[in-house]
């Protein structure tokens, strides 16, 4: 004859008091409280200023923004030739140039380096909503980014205009002195936000890195080197649309004679941009991290 089974005991214990029952309930002294972007933004904010990345990157940049410029400027206002009229503000754009490749750097490490490192695991575990992770980066970095570029870019300006005063230099309209500040202060800043996007893609830094800095040289470069009468229309086009001519245009040096003139390079940016967002943004969806 069988014995009878001892009930089994309860696998996780009940801590919710009962009705009538001398155990009491328990309440957690930590606040729960609903994630939004203004957390994620937070949380991307500590990281960029924190890194020492951020800190080199943005530093160079600056001193070639800055030093290239004022160098510039020097070397024309202690010569015999003037400037025969042409925009002062002009001469900055060597020194943005150079130091785009500082922000572009500065991009594609704000996402990549966390594939590199694991730490987007970290990221998305906190914030399992991946948009609201890439589009608080896409945030913080295009306002580093521009307000970087823009003291940088306006320092340069007023120093130049003033050093070069009595040497030929036309006063810049206001127009120019908005295109020559703002708005190359703009495209730098969507320039880096492409290279950003692209880190988030590839997700290795150093393949990112380079994908955008032959984006940059290498259209203007292999434009160069096509002699052939028969390939004169795609040297036009490499030159009219590469990055170096389009970035001339906020300081009206254009390198060809046609191209994009005005804001045009601006909105060029801005809609491949935002095409290369939308892949990302896809991709983040579907992938592992």
């Amino acid at each position: 004859m069988s014995t009878p089974q001892p009930p089994m005991p309860q696998a996780v214990p009940t801590w919710q008091a009962t009705p009538g029952s001398a155990i009491p309930s328990y309440t957690s002294p930590i606040p729960v409280v609903r994630t939004h972007l203004g957390h994620a933004l937070a949380s991307e904010w500590t990281k960029i200023r924190s890194v020492r990345s951020t800190m080199w990157t943005l530093g160079v940049f600056v001193l070639l923004v800055i030093g290239i410029g004022l160098g510039a400027g020097a070397l024309v206002a202690n010569s015999t030739s003037d400037l025969g009229g042409e925009n002062p503000l002009g001469l900055g754009f060597f020194g943005l140039l150079l130091g785009s490749m500082c922000v572009i750097t500065l991009g594609v490490l704000t996402t990549a380096s966390e594939y590199g490192t694991g730490m987007i695991r970290t990221t998305m575990t906190a914030c399992p909503s991946r948009g609201r992770v890439l589009a608080a980066k896409t945030i913080v970095f295009f306002l580093v980014a521009f307000v970087v570029t823009l003291v940088a870019a306006a320092f340069v300006a007023f120093a130049q205009t003033a050093m070069l005063e009595g040497h030929g230099a036309k006063d810049p309209s206001g127009g120019e002195w908005l295109k020559g500040t703002i708005g190359v202060s703009l495209y730098i800043a969507l320039l880096g936000l492409l290279s950003l996007v692209v880190g988030s893609i590839v997700r290795h830094s150093a393949g990112a890195i380079t994908i955008m800095i032959g984006l940059l040289l290498a259209p203007l470069v292999i434009a160069l080197f096509m002699f052939a009468e028969s390939l004169a229309k795609v040297r036009n086009g490499l030159l009219e649309y590469s990055i170096p001519n389009q970035l001339s245009v906020f300081y009206s040096n254009s390198l060809t004679a046609s191209g994009p003139s005005g804001w045009e390079p601006l909105w060029i940016i801005l809609g491949v941009t935002a095409v290369a967002f939308a892949g990302a943004y896809l991709l983040l969806e579907k992938r592992d991290v």
